[in-house]
């Protein structure tokens, strides 16, 4: 076996997708012992719903800091990346990608679907504007040409790098059914096959599926079922391949990352991961390098707890932990991240984060303005 297999650890993660504001759906039972500690049984409520107390930006450093280990060292800032014309916003940036020439493609919810910047953050092209429902995933095709996923409508989309139409798989608005195993419902994500130019998609928040297609477009043959178990998914979220063709899955309510031959057999599992949402796999070095985004797997009662996301992992391909870029807990303050929903790498080294913060965080806490959702790292 290629790689070391490692057990799945419990978790009392049960959340779905998007963290529910509301208050729990059943009413807290009254308890009958007299010598029940009211608070413990009131933080033991406390599941749904993030505070912002102590997660502002003005309880945090006022400038650059250095996050990272060993040779994975990176600077942030804290701001917004990318250069927005006058008027523009992200609303929040849920995918981001970089092509042969370092152009940076940001997948987003607000003025233009898609903005591409270059390497400094100056806007060099925008398309997409009346195209997507509810932009979730960008992949840049070893061709240079573009892959959309829509979550809104369920279609995933090739582009060629200035936004003309190639390729539409699934009909619009028209999912399969919850959990039948077909394409699609609810699709993430793409990962593209460098050596074959074949493709995966993950499938998603209503099934739990990988679908593998041609370079064409032609289906060939799915994998993946709900679970917790080899080769079952909670929420396949991402998909990659390694220079090898290997084929990586972000299975992100199991915490996990799931490793797959392209025939889609189960090879091995990383674990010991916060909420793994998004992966990017550098092929261009002497080794691959798989940078990891991950969620925060806290809960309200302990939203300061320390190293359980969110935050990016640095790996090799045969799990050994390089770097943990960021310990602290979720919020704006310099150093820290939101929800890591797309993650890609440039020529450099430097790591560009979207995040879906708007809807993770800023929709409950009734934010007037975006929160920070596009961040880049830059590597020291």
């Amino acid at each position: 076996m290629r790689f070391a297999a490692e057990p799945i650890p419990e978790t009392p993660d049960t959340r779905y997708y998007h963290r529910s504001r509301a208050k729990p759906a059943f009413p807290t039972p009254t308890p009958t012992h007299s010598e029940v500690d009211p608070m413990a049984s009131e933080v033991e409520q406390l599941e749904s719903g993030l505070p912002q107390d102590g997660h502002r930006a003005s309880d945090g450093p006022s400038g650059p800091v250095v996050l990272g280990d060993g040779d994975f060292k990176y600077e942030v800032s804290g701001k917004n990346w990318g250069q927005l014309p006058d008027g523009w916003n992200y609303k929040e940036a849920t995918a981001v990608a970089v092509d042969a020439n370092d152009r940076i493609y940001v997948f987003n919810r607000g003025t233009s679907p898609m903005i591409v910047f270059d390497a400094d953050g100056n806007l060099v092209d925008h398309w997409g504007e009346g195209e997507f429902s509810n932009p979730h995933g960008v992949t840049v095709a070893p061709d240079g040409n573009i892959f959309t996923v829509d979550n809104g409508d369920g279609t995933v989309k090739k582009f060629t790098p200035d936004g003309k139409l190639l390729m539409t798989l699934g009909e619009a608005n028209k999912p399969s059914p919850p959990m039948s195993g077909e394409p699609f419902s609810v699709p993430t994500h793409v990962g593209v096959d460098k050596k074959t130019g074949e493709f995966y998609v993950s499938d998603g928040y209503s099934n739990a599926r990988v679908h593998k297609y041609s370079p064409e477009g032609k289906h060939l043959f799915s994998w993946g079922e709900s679970g917790t178990g080899e080769g079952q998914f909670n929420i396949v979220h991402n998909v990659e391949t390694d220079s090898n063709g290997w084929v990586y899955i972000a299975d992100r309510e199991n915490h996990r990352i799931q490793v797959f031959s392209s025939e889609g057999k189960f090879e091995t599992q990383w674990v010991n991961l916060s909420r793994a949402a998004c992966l990017y796999i550098d092929t261009r070095g002497d080794q691959d390098l798989v940078y990891i985004g991950e969620y925060f797997a806290g809960i309200s009662s302990n939203d300061t707890g320390a190293d359980l996301g969110p935050r990016v992992t640095v790996m090799t391909t045969d799990g050994k932990v390089l770097s943990k870029v960021g310990t602290e807990p979720y919020g704006s303050q310099v150093g820290r991240f939101f929800s890591p929903h797309g993650i890609t790498v440039d020529s450099k080294g430097d790591i560009y984060v979207a995040e879906v913060a708007h809807s993770d965080y800023g929709s409950g806490w009734d934010i007037p303005v975006e929160l920070r959702s596009m961040q880049k790292l830059v590597k020291v």
